[in-house]
Protein backbone atom coordinates (compact mmCIF):
# COMPACT_ATOMS: atom_id res chain seq x y z
CA UNK A 1 0.00 0.00 0.00
CA UNK A 2 1.54 3.53 -1.18
CA UNK A 3 1.11 6.24 1.36
CA UNK A 4 -1.44 8.53 0.00
CA UNK A 5 -4.13 5.15 0.02
CA UNK A 6 -3.28 4.35 3.31
CA UNK A 7 -3.45 8.22 4.06
CA UNK A 8 -7.07 7.99 2.32
CA UNK A 9 -8.25 5.25 4.67
CA UNK A 10 -7.41 6.58 7.59
CA UNK A 11 -9.37 9.67 6.63
CA UNK A 12 -12.06 7.40 6.47
CA UNK A 13 -11.99 5.26 9.04
CA UNK A 14 -10.22 7.21 11.88
CA UNK A 15 -13.54 9.05 12.63
CA UNK A 16 -16.02 6.11 12.60
CA UNK A 17 -13.58 3.71 14.85
CA UNK A 18 -12.46 6.73 17.43
CA UNK A 19 -16.51 7.34 17.69
CA UNK A 20 -17.35 4.01 18.09
CA UNK A 21 -15.17 3.02 20.64
CA UNK A 22 -15.49 5.95 22.78
CA UNK A 23 -19.32 6.03 22.50
CA UNK A 24 -18.81 1.96 23.63
CA UNK A 25 -16.71 2.98 26.45
CA UNK A 26 -18.61 5.75 27.73
CA UNK A 27 -22.05 4.00 27.56
CA UNK A 28 -20.75 1.37 29.87
CA UNK A 29 -19.41 4.04 32.28
CA UNK A 30 -23.44 5.74 31.72
CA UNK A 31 -25.14 2.83 32.75
CA UNK A 32 -22.46 1.87 35.73
CA UNK A 33 -23.34 5.48 37.02
CA UNK A 34 -27.46 5.34 36.51
CA UNK A 35 -27.26 1.98 39.01
CA UNK A 36 -25.32 3.60 40.90
CA UNK A 37 -21.43 3.13 40.60
CA UNK A 38 -19.33 6.47 40.16
CA UNK A 39 -16.17 5.11 39.64
CA UNK A 40 -16.03 5.91 35.84
CA UNK A 41 -17.91 9.41 36.37
CA UNK A 42 -14.93 10.38 38.63
CA UNK A 43 -11.97 8.82 36.39
CA UNK A 44 -13.42 11.20 34.13
CA UNK A 45 -14.66 7.96 31.84
CA UNK A 46 -17.99 9.15 31.15
CA UNK A 47 -16.51 11.82 28.56
CA UNK A 48 -16.74 11.62 25.13
CA UNK A 49 -13.31 12.56 24.56
CA UNK A 50 -11.66 9.88 22.82
CA UNK A 51 -8.40 10.80 24.36
CA UNK A 52 -9.86 9.22 27.70
CA UNK A 53 -10.71 5.79 26.50
CA UNK A 54 -7.72 5.62 23.79
CA UNK A 55 -5.23 2.23 24.39
CA UNK A 56 -2.08 3.43 22.38
CA UNK A 57 -1.45 -0.15 21.02
CA UNK A 58 -5.41 -1.71 20.44
CA UNK A 59 -6.86 1.63 19.36
CA UNK A 60 -3.89 2.75 17.86
CA UNK A 61 -1.16 0.58 16.75
CA UNK A 62 -2.86 -2.87 16.14
CA UNK A 63 -5.87 -1.26 13.63
CA UNK A 64 -3.11 1.12 11.98
CA UNK A 65 -0.86 -2.06 11.19
CA UNK A 66 -4.00 -4.28 9.94
CA UNK A 67 -5.52 -1.36 7.74
CA UNK A 68 -1.76 -0.75 6.49
CA UNK A 69 -1.89 -4.68 5.23
CA UNK A 70 -5.54 -4.75 4.24
CA UNK A 71 -6.87 -6.81 6.99
CA UNK A 72 -9.95 -7.09 9.07
CA UNK A 73 -10.22 -4.18 11.47
CA UNK A 74 -9.49 -5.44 15.09
CA UNK A 75 -8.65 -3.44 18.36
CA UNK A 76 -10.03 -2.64 21.87
CA UNK A 77 -10.43 0.58 23.89
CA UNK A 78 -8.81 1.16 27.79
CA UNK A 79 -12.36 -0.88 29.39
CA UNK A 80 -14.54 1.29 32.16
CA UNK A 81 -13.72 0.50 35.20
CA UNK A 82 -17.24 -0.99 37.45
CA UNK A 83 -17.45 -1.09 41.01
CA UNK A 84 -19.81 -4.01 41.45
CA UNK A 85 -20.29 -3.97 44.80
CA UNK A 86 -21.26 -0.16 44.66
CA UNK A 87 -24.06 -1.27 42.02
CA UNK A 88 -27.88 -2.24 43.10
CA UNK A 89 -29.05 -5.28 42.39
CA UNK A 90 -25.28 -6.10 41.01
CA UNK A 91 -26.34 -9.06 38.96
CA UNK A 92 -29.17 -7.82 37.04
CA UNK A 93 -27.20 -4.38 36.54
CA UNK A 94 -23.83 -5.65 35.20
CA UNK A 95 -25.62 -7.05 32.53
CA UNK A 96 -27.56 -4.19 31.80
CA UNK A 97 -24.01 -2.58 31.80
CA UNK A 98 -22.25 -4.57 29.76
CA UNK A 99 -25.34 -4.58 26.98
CA UNK A 100 -25.03 -0.97 27.06
CA UNK A 101 -21.71 -0.75 25.02
CA UNK A 102 -23.28 -3.09 21.95
CA UNK A 103 -26.29 -1.19 22.26
CA UNK A 104 -24.60 2.16 21.71
CA UNK A 105 -22.65 0.46 18.93
CA UNK A 106 -26.02 -0.63 17.15
CA UNK A 107 -27.25 2.86 17.49
CA UNK A 108 -24.54 4.35 16.16
CA UNK A 109 -24.49 1.74 13.05
CA UNK A 110 -28.22 3.24 12.54
CA UNK A 111 -26.68 6.72 12.78
CA UNK A 112 -24.46 6.08 10.13
CA UNK A 113 -27.14 4.35 7.98
CA UNK A 114 -28.88 7.61 8.28
CA UNK A 115 -25.96 9.65 7.21
CA UNK A 116 -25.59 7.46 4.29
CA UNK A 117 -28.97 7.70 2.92
CA UNK A 118 -29.03 11.75 3.57
CA UNK A 119 -25.35 11.90 1.35
CA UNK A 120 -26.81 10.10 -1.33
CA UNK A 121 -29.97 12.60 -2.03
CA UNK A 122 -27.67 16.01 -1.47
CA UNK A 123 -26.50 17.08 -5.24
CA UNK A 124 -23.38 18.63 -3.98
CA UNK A 125 -19.65 18.28 -4.71
CA UNK A 126 -19.29 14.73 -6.03
CA UNK A 127 -15.73 14.42 -4.28
CA UNK A 128 -16.99 15.55 -0.95
CA UNK A 129 -20.17 13.23 -1.16
CA UNK A 130 -18.07 10.08 -1.92
CA UNK A 131 -15.73 10.09 0.76
CA UNK A 132 -18.79 10.90 3.32
CA UNK A 133 -20.28 8.31 2.05
CA UNK A 134 -17.11 5.93 2.27
CA UNK A 135 -16.95 7.25 6.00
CA UNK A 136 -20.64 6.25 6.83
CA UNK A 137 -19.83 2.82 4.77
CA UNK A 138 -16.97 2.30 7.39
CA UNK A 139 -19.76 3.75 10.33
CA UNK A 140 -21.79 0.79 9.80
CA UNK A 141 -19.22 -1.73 9.50
CA UNK A 142 -17.09 -0.59 12.47
CA UNK A 143 -19.91 -0.56 15.20
CA UNK A 144 -22.05 -3.81 13.78
CA UNK A 145 -18.79 -5.68 13.90
CA UNK A 146 -17.90 -4.33 17.33
CA UNK A 147 -21.23 -4.86 18.67
CA UNK A 148 -21.19 -8.84 17.50
CA UNK A 149 -17.24 -9.11 18.48
CA UNK A 150 -18.15 -8.02 22.20
CA UNK A 151 -21.49 -10.25 22.15
CA UNK A 152 -19.16 -13.37 22.20
CA UNK A 153 -19.78 -15.00 25.51
CA UNK A 154 -15.96 -14.66 26.80
CA UNK A 155 -14.75 -12.52 29.39
CA UNK A 156 -13.59 -10.20 29.30
CA UNK A 157 -16.01 -9.09 26.33
CA UNK A 158 -19.57 -8.03 27.33
CA UNK A 159 -20.76 -11.07 26.35
CA UNK A 160 -18.86 -12.80 28.95
CA UNK A 161 -20.03 -10.95 31.33
CA UNK A 162 -23.68 -10.66 30.82
CA UNK A 163 -23.53 -14.82 30.45
CA UNK A 164 -21.73 -14.84 33.80
CA UNK A 165 -24.79 -13.10 35.11
CA UNK A 166 -27.19 -15.03 33.73
CA UNK A 167 -25.29 -18.15 35.14
CA UNK A 168 -26.03 -19.66 38.86
CA UNK A 169 -23.64 -17.26 40.98
CA UNK A 170 -21.10 -20.64 41.30
CA UNK A 171 -20.47 -20.68 37.38
CA UNK A 172 -20.65 -17.64 36.83
CA UNK A 173 -17.36 -17.15 39.14
CA UNK A 174 -15.60 -19.66 37.28
CA UNK A 175 -16.41 -18.10 33.72
CA UNK A 176 -15.29 -15.03 35.45
CA UNK A 177 -11.71 -16.70 36.21
CA UNK A 178 -10.89 -16.96 32.79
CA UNK A 179 -10.82 -13.29 32.20
CA UNK A 180 -7.28 -12.80 32.76
CA UNK A 181 -6.59 -14.67 29.32
CA UNK A 182 -9.85 -14.60 27.41
CA UNK A 183 -8.86 -11.89 25.35
CA UNK A 184 -6.28 -14.81 23.82
CA UNK A 185 -8.36 -17.21 23.72
CA UNK A 186 -10.82 -15.00 21.15
CA UNK A 187 -7.56 -13.87 19.13
CA UNK A 188 -6.30 -17.45 18.90
CA UNK A 189 -9.82 -19.00 18.16
CA UNK A 190 -10.26 -15.66 15.55
CA UNK A 191 -6.90 -16.57 13.48
CA UNK A 192 -8.14 -20.17 13.81
CA UNK A 193 -11.22 -19.03 12.19
CA UNK A 194 -14.00 -20.71 14.20
CA UNK A 195 -15.74 -17.39 14.72
CA UNK A 196 -16.99 -17.93 10.84
CA UNK A 197 -20.22 -19.24 11.66
CA UNK A 198 -21.13 -16.06 13.30
CA UNK A 199 -19.16 -13.34 11.72
CA UNK A 200 -19.68 -14.71 7.84
CA UNK A 201 -23.19 -13.85 8.47
CA UNK A 202 -22.26 -10.51 9.90
CA UNK A 203 -20.50 -9.62 6.97
CA UNK A 204 -23.57 -10.95 4.77
CA UNK A 205 -26.15 -8.97 6.38
CA UNK A 206 -23.79 -5.44 6.72
CA UNK A 207 -23.16 -5.88 3.10
CA UNK A 208 -26.58 -6.63 1.92
CA UNK A 209 -27.78 -3.23 4.46
CA UNK A 210 -25.37 -0.61 2.90
CA UNK A 211 -26.03 -2.05 -0.57
CA UNK A 212 -29.76 -2.08 -0.09
CA UNK A 213 -29.15 1.72 1.52
CA UNK A 214 -27.43 2.79 -1.68
CA UNK A 215 -29.93 1.41 -3.98
CA UNK A 216 -32.80 2.71 -2.28
CA UNK A 217 -31.51 6.22 -2.34
CA UNK A 218 -30.21 6.11 -6.30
Amino acid sequence: MDLFDFLHKISIWAIPVLLAVTLHEAAHGWMARYFGDRTAELLGRLSLNPLRHIDPIGTVLVPGLLLAVGAPLFGWAKPVPVATSALRNPRRAMILVALAGPAANLLMALAWCSVLVAITQVHGNGTLNRWIGAMAQAGIWTNAILAVFNLLPIPPLDGGRVLAGLLPPRLGARLEKIEPIGLFIVIGLSVFGLFAWLFDPAFHIVERVIHELVRSSA
